[in-house]
């Protein structure tokens, strides 16, 4: 495991790379801007940005808006958190009494560490300590088609989109076969939310064509250009 390096910052420096890693696909980083309670931490993957600790509301919204189109009644419901990040969906999550079951599925085993014994425990340390919580380290994927559970809802944030992804194979996620996948990983009645860097009438008929039901997109207002979204569809009862 590599140690995060010893942090460099100086006032008035650009961004300061605090761990820099090569795992199974490809370059991740830890970045962090700025210094005191205004430092923001973010993450590089193969030199595309992927997130960064500066707002996180459409991350909240990611989990918020799965849990609100379940029924109200229904008791200890599970979640899949599908990429752990700088953790603002896994700190909602466990913030909500709700929840029964939470699990995060991470890759990048660099990403755990960022959290465990890292910067990024700043947000998810509480969460990470929550005996609800179980956090398994390996591909999306692989998981959907393996794992021997089902959940209540799925809550997915590993690309910057379904027509932006970090890494080729992810986009199999977002083919008609990874999107039935999906929908049999949820109980009767589960919930997928699908988190974007802009919105997407294709992919919202793909949800369509893959059988779900109630397929919606929410909108968080960003500074400058397109809003961020939670792509949402239910399968049927």
């Amino acid at each position: 495991m590599t140690t995060l390096q010893r942090d460099p910052y100086t006032t008035g420096g650009g961004p300061v790379t605090l761990d820099r890693r090569e795992g199974p696909y490809g370059e991740v980083v830890l970045r962090r801007r700025g210094a005191g309670d205004g430092a923001v931490h973010e993450i590089i993957a193969n030199g595309c940005f992927l997130m960064d600790t500066s707002d996180g509301r459409s991350e909240r919204l990611l989990v918020d808006a799965a849990l609100a189109a379940l029924p109200a009644d229904r008791p200890g419901p599970s979640v899949l958190i599908g990429g752990l990040g700088v953790g603002f969906s896994l700190a909602r999550a466990a913030e909500e009494p709700r929840w029964g079951r939470i699990t995060v599925v991470e890759r990048e085993r660099a990403v755990i560490d960022w959290h465990r014994a890292g910067p990024l425990g700043a947000v998810s340390a509480r969460a990470l300590a929550d005996p609800r919580t179980e956090v398994a380290e390996g591909d999306l994927l692989h998981h959907l088609r393996t794992a021997p559970v089902r959940y209540d809802a799925l809550c997915l944030d590993i690309d910057n989109g379904p027509g932006w992804t970090v890494t080729e194979d992810n986009g199999g996620l977002y083919s008609p076969a990874g999107l039935a996948g999906c929908r049999e990983r949820l109980t009767p009645g589960g919930v997928l939310a699908v988190w974007s860097a802009r919105p997407s009438a294709e992919f919202e008929g793909a949800l369509r064509n893959a059988g779900f039901e109630g397929v919606r997109t929410e909108e968080i207002a960003v500074a400058r250009g397109v809003p961020d979204v939670v792509h949402l569809g239910q399968r049927a009862a």
